[in-house]
């Protein structure tokens, strides 16, 4: 009786697993979008645990890693300033800030207020020495309340 009993709930798992869409091919996979974004948003959180450890060979290697998933998931989805702002993170840590400026500068063209891309864009302005152009970015930051505005306020005082 104990084994049938197994046997039935074995067959009802793998029975729920096949007919529930949530776990179609195509859900959860590397094609879907939200997937592809919240994978590259990992990856970026794991460099940046690295880099605070001075790993910085390790987090250039992820931050690349979540470039590629992040192209893929703006591929699908050409209208979301949070893909842009991280695809412009991923390079400018890399060193390809003029590349990481234009997908700061198309989320902005898609959410002028974006908090993440406003900061992250003024911080590659006080690391190509274009500080008028962060304060700008500071300035649309004011009025937020928000850590990236004291953030960026720091290092362009630091500057």
């Amino acid at each position: 009786m104990k084994k049938n009993n197994k046997l039935l709930i074995i067959l009802l798992i793998v029975f729920s697993f096949n007919t529930n869409p949530n776990y179609s091919a195509m859900s959860g996979s590397d094609n879907d979008e939200a997937s592809l974004y919240n994978a590259g948003k990992k990856l970026i959180y794991r460099a940046k645990r690295l880099e605070k450890k001075n790993k910085i060979e390790k987090a250039n290697a992820l931050y690349l890693k979540a470039y590629n998933k992040l192209i893929k998931a703006y591929d699908k989805d050409k209208k979301n300033a949070d893909i842009l702002n991280y695809l412009g993170y991923s390079l400018r840590k890399t060193g390809d800030l003029e590349k990481a400026e234009s997908y700061y500068l198309k989320g902005l063209e898609l959410d002028a207020g974006h908090i993440g891309i406003n900061e992250y864009l003024g911080e590659l302005y006080v690391q190509t020495n274009r500080i008028d152009l962060a304060k700008k970015r500071l300035e649309i930051l004011m009025g937020c309340k928000c850590e990236e505005y004291e953030e960026l306020k720091k290092l362009i005082e630091n500057k």
